[in-house]
């Protein structure tokens, strides 16, 4: 297995509650990992936005090339190179059936346990409490640094930040952030795409902004319908 943690796979460990594998936001799961994955895209170069569209938000558009290696990114850059799509539709076209394939890859790697057992002696039960915890703390360790004391973002925490923070699940981390003004405030410039001088170029951090914004938009859609 490549042994390169996509953006995918990280934000879901990210959402993933330690003891049950529950994950955080689960209402807009399917899009904040199809963001996960068109952002991992646009930082391969792979995808660009038009700068326009309509109420699916701006269209996304392959980069010719060859496919990427990773089957799970190939997959996803050949949905996109059919035809230009919203950003909105293709979250949910890409997003839509992750879930089982990327705890499978967590899984692989060690970091998610699988446990089954049956309740009452009758019902399949399973879990999917955390494994090895190191790569998940670092994470958090980056996240805290950067939102908390200000550390200037690698692309990588910048655009997991962004789509955390366009998801609505920024808040459901644990251990919770130390919530202030100044840290709202910094989530939601990186989920605008200003990720200052660590960024790659700004076609990248544009189309990952597009992309965190479609996302945000979704989550709200989804949340105020379920309410």
């Amino acid at each position: 297995m490549n042994t390169t943690m996509l953006l995918v796979e990280d934000l879901l460990l990210l959402l993933m509650d330690d003891e049950t594998g529950t994950p955080a936001s689960a209402g807009t799961l399917p899009y904040a990992l199809g963001g996960a994955v068109l952002v991992d895209l646009a930082l391969l170069g792979r995808v660009d936005t038009t700068g326009s569209g309509g109420l699916s938000g701006e269209k996304v558009v392959a980069v010719d090339g060859e496919p990427p290696a990773d089957p799970l990114l190939q997959q996803a850059w050949e949905k996109v190179a059919e035809k230009p799509r919203g950003v909105q539709t293709l979250l949910l076209q890409i997003g839509g059936n992750l879930w089982n394939e990327v705890v499978d890859r967590l899984v692989e790697r060690g970091l998610v346990r699988r446990e089954s057992r049956k309740v009452l002696g009758l019902f399949n039960m399973t879990r999917l409490p955390a494994g090895d915890g190191q790569r998940e703390q670092e994470i958090r360790d980056r996240i805290r640094a950067v939102l908390v004391d200000g550390a200037e973002p690698d692309t990588r925490t910048a655009a997991l930040i962004a789509l955390l923070s366009a998801s609505g699940a920024l808040p459901s981390l644990r251990p919770q952030l130390a919530w202030s003004t100044p840290v709202i405030k910094r989530a939601k410039e990186l989920e605008q795409g200003n990720w200052g001088a660590s960024a790659v170029n700004t076609a990248v951090a544009r189309t990952a902004a597009a992309i965190a914004a479609s996302t945000a938009t979704v989550a709200v859609t989804v949340i105020t319908a379920t309410n």
